[in-house]
Order: structure tokens, then sequence, then C-alpha cells
């Protein structure tokens, strides 16, 4: 793990989304792996989740637009309804561009969570990539590669699987990728050697193949 950024200041994050940010807690394990760092990525969170919603129907329910103005963040996380941005690829990007001009305003950074397809489903995953990256590209935004991520892991023969039972929602190891997604993205530096989670079995071949996963994705962002 190499060191880029001496700065150990708190990092204020405020997540827009639902289950698949909620879902084993990505940003507690976030924070988990900012702790353990050298040196130490103290971040603060917070969040506002609603199971199965858009980004437009946080916009129209409020809450995370009053937080947004009431409190200051160094970058505010945006994932969409998982499958919108493949269905309906120009209601996505409205709905960024919500929230980006407000993001904008305060004086905050933009980050698009790229997500996965779905397990039965894995060819969408191009569609997903350049509805994502288009956006991103249009307003500035910061992408995490969590979706390219995935395909990276899946493609090293895995011996943890990623999805859930429901072919949609991560496991422990799949929000672990995602965080170490995020860890990388922000900081600009590898999650490699970081801890994996608390009380799992896992070798530490494939805790390092999740990190290496991370990292190789954050690198080769473009699309």
């Amino acid at each position: 793990m190499t060191v880029s950024d001496p700065n150990s200041s708190p990092k204020r994050l405020l997540f827009i989304g639902n289950s698949y940010t909620q879902r084993n807690d990505l940003p507690g394990l976030l924070t988990v792996l900012g702790a353990a760092a050298a040196p130490v990525r103290e971040i603060v969170s917070r969040r506002v989740i609603e199971n199965g919603a858009s980004l437009r129907r946080h916009w129209n329910a409020g809450e995370a637009v009053r937080i947004l103005r009431e409190e200051p963040w160094d970058a505010v996380v945006l994932q969409e309804q998982s499958t919108l941005p493949v269905k309906n690829r120009k209601r996505y990007h409205e709905n960024v561009r919500l929230f980006h001009e407000e993001i904008r305003r305060h004086g905050s950074r933009t980050v698009l969570y790229h997500t996965w397809a779905r397990q039965i489903a894995p060819a969408t995953q191009a569609d997903l990539d350049e509805a994502v990256f288009a956006i991103a590209q249009e307003t500035g935004s910061t992408v995490v590669p969590a979706g390219r991520a995935w395909t990276r892991y899946q493609q090293a023969a895995p011996a943890l699987p990623l999805y859930d039972p429901d072919g949609s929602h991560p496991t422990l190891a799949g929000s672990y990728l995602a965080a170490c997604t995020f860890f990388a993205t922000l900081f600009h530096e590898s999650p490699e050697g970081l801890p994996a989670p608390s009380g799992v079995a896992w070798s530490t071949d494939e805790t390092r193949k999740l990190q290496q996963s991370a990292w190789a994705a954050v690198t080769r962002v473009q699309p």
C-alpha cells in the first residue's frame, strides 16, 4: 500500500441512495478501512436511505437536499436505483443534474456510486458503464467504479460470491469490494494490506484479490 496524501483531516461524506448502500453498512465498512490506513483517514458520514428509491424520489422527498444545505460536506455520494441508468438513461442523467447543481452550489463534490448489473443480465453492465461515465464527464463528477471492480473480481476465478441469492444485492464480500473501491477512489491509494471485515473466514489471499480488483478498476477508470 502506498501513501499519497499525508493529510489525515476528516472527510465528510453524505450518502444518498437505497439498499445497495445500506446493505452490510457500506459507509461503515469504508470508515473502518480509513481508520486502518496509514496515515489514518478519518471519515465522518451520514446517509439518507430508502429501499428501492431513485434519486428523483429522494429529491422530491426533500430530506437529502435539506441535509445537504444544512451541513458542510466534502463529497455527496449519489446511488441511483440499480436498473434505472439502463432502463431510462435520460431520466438518470436528469436526476444527477438536479443534485449536482445543488451540490456544486454548496461547495461539495459529486461522487457517483457506479454499481453492477443484475446477475441474470451481465450484458447490461456495458450500458450501465456508459450511462454513468457519460453524466460524470458532463458534470465533472467523480466515479467510484464498483461495477467494474465486480467484473474484474469475477473474471479472476473468485472464491467468494458477490451476489446475494436474489441476484441483485451484495454479499458482505460484494459490499467490502465496493468499500475498497470507494477508498481507492477518494484517497488515490491502493487498499491492499487493509483488513478484511471483522469475523469473516476469508483467506488473506482472497482479501487481497478483492483489494486488487478495486485498485485495478480505479486506476483504469476511463471508459
